[in-house]
Formats: structure tokens, sequence, C-alpha cells
């Protein structure tokens, strides 16, 4: 027997109050040829529910409320003959309202099945807070490290997708992304110095190198007892997520050469390195050693949903990182990070107020993005030091 149920849904409004008790005895005999045992609750003037059980294990719900919604829930075990049974008796729900109220049917609407439980979990919400039901059809990887879950999995539009600890970082489809947090083709990387903070999924070192930089220095972080304090990261959508560890990098080398090529197989390369470090002490290392980049892109996370910086742990995590690349950014250095979705114009919002904030004076823009598996508008900032000499 199938482990994952099925839920479908039938909504119909009404364009005029309902008559509950009408509703419910023309639509009964439907029900009761289905063999299902009936429970009725009448609350009056909050109208009518009726659930219905079945020995097969299926169940539904009929709720009727006065100002004209009623809805139909059916939830059974997800395999092919229960779907179909379930769409077959959805049909007869729809045609018989139809029979009894049709100029009083406003909308009929009925959303795709909903299967919860399933092997394959394809159903992420986006940072605002959307449901999205992705089109995959296979797990590509499933592990989890020392820091976090680390999944790949493959959709037939996106390509292989960087999951962790249930947050959707990248696709192979999302070059667009790569190229933003890049300075959207405007720069010249030839002979320079740059700095990679994060940026397991190796996109972003892969695309830097083939425009032949001087040296590129890639940060992957794990947690430290110093970093601990800070690792209520939140990204996309109420998710917490640990720093990127080695075993993202081999789940990428292996399983999204789409987006990384050739780079990670080799830690160390002609014109790059990759650490596997602790990047706040490195930072500070770099800062005290007075080592200086022409470019740093911050890979690690996204602005915070949480809007309440004195609270959230997250915002000083967020200004320590800056203050720090700041300090080995060169004064006509550029500094790149992804804030978020272009929704949340009140967490933005206070990303820019940190930006005020820092030991230095700073000036940044912004561009949106359209990265193609996050299914909405992404935020990228580009961030400099503000001139004192003008």
């Amino acid at each position: 027997m199938a482990a994952a149920a099925r839920h479908s849904t039938l909504d119909i409004m009404l364009s005029a109050t309902a008559d509950c008790n009408a509703i419910f005895k023309g639509l009964q005999s439907i029900f009761q040829e289905q063999e299902m045992t009936e429970t009725i609750h009448n609350w009056g003037d909050l109208g009518y529910l009726a659930t219905y059980v079945n020995k097969n294990g299926s169940f539904a719900n009929l709720r009727i409320y006065p100002h004209g919604l009623v809805l139909v829930d059916v939830q059974s075990y997800n395999d092919m003959k229960r779907g179909e049974e379930t769409q077959q008796f959805l049909n007869k729900v729809e045609e018989r309202m139809k029979e009894l109220f049709n100029k009083d049917i406003k909308r009929v609407k009925r959303l795709p099945a909903i299967v919860r439980g399933d092997a394959i979990d394809r159903y992420w919400p986006t940072a605002d807070g959307r449901l999205v039901e992705y089109d995959i059809d296979e797990v590509v990887y499933d592990e989890d490290s020392a820091y976090q879950n680390i999944k790949i999995l493959h959709s037939k539009q996106f390509g292989n997708i960087l999951i962790l600890s249930g947050d959707v970082n990248l696709a192979e489809s999302d070059l667009a992304y790569t190229q933003a947090i890049m300075g959207s083709g405007k720069e010249d990387y030839t002979d320079k110095e740059v700095l990679i903070l994060g940026g397991g999924d190796g996109g972003i070192l892969y695309e830097i190198v083939k425009l032949k930089p001087k040296m590129v220095t890639m940060k992957e972080c794990y947690n430290t007892i110093e970093h601990n304090k800070y690792n209520k990261m939140i990204a996309r959508f109420l998710t917490v997520i640990k720093n990127i560890d080695q075993m993202v990098i081999d789940g990428c080398r292996k399983y999204m050469r789409k987006t990384c090529g050739d780079v990670l197989d080799n830690l160390n390369g002609d014109c790059y390195q990759v650490l596997i470090e602790d990047c706040i002490p490195v930072l500070k290392r770099y800062a005290k050693e007075e080592r200086m980049f022409d470019y740093v892109i911050n890979d690690l996370t996204a602005v915070p949903i949480s809007t309440s910086p004195e609270e959230d742990s997250t915002w000083e995590f967020l200004r320590m990182i800056l203050d720090l690349s700041m300090k080995v950014l060169k004064p006509d250095g550029k500094y790149f990070t992804q804030g978020n979705c272009v929704n949340l114009t009140e967490a933005l919002n206070l990303y820019e107020e940190q930006l005020s904030r820092l030991y230095c004076p700073v000036e940044f823009s912004k561009e949106v993005v359209c990265v193609p598996s996050y299914m909405e508008l992404w935020v990228f900032y580009t961030v400099w030091k503000k001139r004192t000499d003008v």
C-alpha cells in the first residue's frame, strides 16, 4: 500500500447566500453511493460540516458556509486507481451542484491534488510564503552532514536543484543568479583579486575563472565555537541554514556539473584556491594582514526575513561579515551579495539601513533579477566604499 496521501479539493462559490440544508440534501446521495459513514455537524448560522469515512481508508469533508462557499476535501492513499476514483467523485459533486444551483454558481475551482508524505518532496515555499510545487522526478542526492541536510533533486524544467536544510539554493538553470551576484557582466575580472564567501555549488567560481582573474580565493565555511552563536541564519523562508561544508562541494562536484564544471575537481587551480574554513577568523586575519581584494562576493545567505535586528543575532552576524568585508576591500573595490525576494520590502529596507551602520561610509545599488528555480524576483546588491576625498 502506498505510503503517501493525496489531498484533492473542490471549491464552489455561489453568488447568493447558501441554503445549507438544501445543498447538503442535494449532495448527500453522492457520498452515500461511496458507502461512506456519515457524521453531520449543524452549526446553524455558521453552516454545515459533513464528514464521510470509507472502509478503504479515504475520507471526505463537505463544508457549507452560509455566505455561499461550498468546500469539498477528499483524502486518500496516493495511487493511480484512487486518484481516478476521486476525480470521478468530484466530477459528480460538481455536476450535481450545477444541476441544482447553476444560476447561482459564481465560480468553480479545483486545484491540483497535493501529495503529502511522498518519497519525493515537490513542495517548497517561496521567500514571501507562497507554496510552489516543483516538477521533481528524482532524488539525486540526499545526505546529512554534521551541519545540515543536503539534497540535490532533479527537476524536469530546472535540472538538478541544490537544497540545503529545506532551502532552495541553486539549480542548473540559474545562471542568472550567478551572473547577478558577479555584477551582471559589467565588471572586468582580468588580473583581479577576488574573494568568494560561501558559493559551495561552485557556480560563481566556475564563471569567474573563465574571466582570467589573477587569483580567486573561495572560503567554504563551517560552524566553529565562535560562529555557532550566529547560526540562526534565516535564508529564503523560515529555515535555519548552517554554513556550507565539504559534503556540499562533494555533492555538487558529482551532480551539479552543469553549474560548477570541473573547478571543484581540485580545490587548488592555476588561479584559484578553495579553503574549507570558518570565514570569520579568516576575514579577521586578512584584515590584520591588510590583505585587500578587488571584489568580495558574499554568497553565504540571503538577507534575513526577521525584521528585528536588536533581537536577531543573524543581523549581528550579517553586519560583522559586512564590516570585515569592507576592511579587506580595496578603496575602489566592489562587494556583491544577494538580498532576498523583491516582495520582502521591510527586510530589504532594514538591510539597507544596516549599510549605514558600518565602520566606513558606503554607497550601494541594487538590481532585480528573475532566478528561474526560485519562481520569484530576487534582489542583488552592489556595495562600495564612499569616496571621502570629493
